[in-house]
């Protein structure tokens, strides 16, 4: 069985309550959510949180009734892998079955489209890695054009290689990790530590389905971007 999690901590200094505040008319959960629920994939779904009203609203939904996420995994610093490893073993406590893959989405990156989550599952099952995690080709590259001062102060490019690199198209290839969709093996999450102690591959999705909300401005933006997504001219 394919295990969908969505994380909702109820704390949020960047834009307080925005996992649970009202976007292009629903939740911003719910767009994520959602997608667990519609996918045939999907066997079942679980969310943690430490905020009651999520946690009712996604067990009213359908979601495994597991408790609220513990204490120590609702602070600033709780790390994601923490909060993946308790959700999964709730959750298999509640199953009665094995889990085959362990699929999360981020909560605020709610652009992504239904076909990323099939595509990034359709992935791990293919090449079989540890761990499918969502990246974005970079806007600026460490072989080219990202800088980093030395002891005396003077700039040079953070990667360089021999005989430089003068232009972004023969720079080596690279990602942002784009905090949007994974896919794991269960074994692998019980075992690590953290997410790169294995064979993580990118799952690469475009850079305007993979814009997450930490800022006011960025829920401005993802807000504008999915009105007129859903809006009437784009869907004829």
């Amino acid at each position: 069985m394919i295990l969908g999690h969505i994380g909702a901590r109820k704390g949020s200094k960047g834009v307080p309550g925005k996992n649970f505040r009202m976007i292009a008319g629903k939740p911003l959960i719910d767009w994520s959510l959602d997608l667990l629920f519609e996918s045939d994939q999907i066997g079942a779904v679980v969310v943690s949180t430490d905020d009651e009203r999520i946690y009712d609203h996604a067990v009213a939904k359908g979601a495994l009734d597991i408790g609220l996420r513990p204490a120590h995994l609702a602070t600033d610093s709780a790390p994601k892998w923490g909060v993946w490893q308790h959700a999964l073993e709730a959750a298999q406590e509640k199953l009665g079955q094995p889990v085959t893959a362990f699929v999360d989405l981020d909560c605020t990156a709610p652009l992504r489209l239904a076909e990323d989550l099939t595509n990034a599952i359709a992935l791990f099952q293919s090449q079989k890695p540890d761990m499918v995690m969502s990246v974005c080709e970079a806007r600026k590259n460490p072989y080219f054009n990202l800088v980093e001062a030395d002891e005396a102060g003077a700039l040079h490019v953070s990667k360089p290689l021999p005989g430089g690199v003068w232009s972004r198209q023969t720079a080596p290839k690279v990602w942002e990790h784009a905090a949007s969709t994974y896919v794991l093996d269960p074994d692998y999450l019980r075992r690590a530590k953290t997410i790169y102690e294995g064979r993580v591959i990118p799952f690469e999705m475009p850079a305007e389905r993979c814009l997450d909300i930490d800022s006011p401005l960025d829920f401005k933006l993802v807000e504008m971007l999915m009105a007129e997504r859903h809006s009437p001219e784009a869907t004829q």
